[in-house]
């Protein structure tokens, strides 16, 4: 089966590297975009299984990009996690507003967001939906 692909659109580069080298050790194709601003072209370009998408970023916020990510009738449906550094409730319900599929406050454990993941790309993923299954 090829690896999944799955877009991380976060700014900052330890947290980055942190989850890129998580994911990809748990076989996923992880591309990394910096800048919020380019975040749609690659959303386009890719169409990832996923995006983890921070809240706080360069060139456009996380609201933003999945604002005009829900819009896109060809790529409105990829799932999201959303990834914030601020765990308030309004960061939390604006995301949900936007269309977040899933939601992370900083700090996060690795784990979590591998298995937040997993959960949201799982109905993305049919050839390995029936296997993950099985195996639990």
């Amino acid at each position: 089966m090829a690896q999944r692909q799955v877009l991380l659109v976060e700014d900052e580069p330890h947290i980055a590297e942190a989850i890129r080298f998580i994911l990809t050790r748990a076989g996923w194709s992880v591309t990394v975009e910096p800048n919020g601003g380019a975040a749609m072209a690659r959303i386009g370009a890719l169409r990832p299984a996923a995006v983890i998408l921070d809240l706080m970023l360069p060139g456009r916020s996380g609201i933003e990009i999945l604002t005009d990510l829900r819009a896109d009738p060809a790529l409105g449906g990829t799932p999201v996690l959303m990834l914030t550094a601020r765990g308030q409730g309004r960061d939390r319900e604006a995301a949900e507003r936007a269309g977040a599929t899933a939601f992370l406050a900083k700090p996060f454990a690795n784990g979590d967001v591998l298995a937040a993941l997993e959960t949201i790309a799982g109905s993305n993923v049919t050839e390995a939906a029936p296997a993950r299954a099985a195996g639990r």
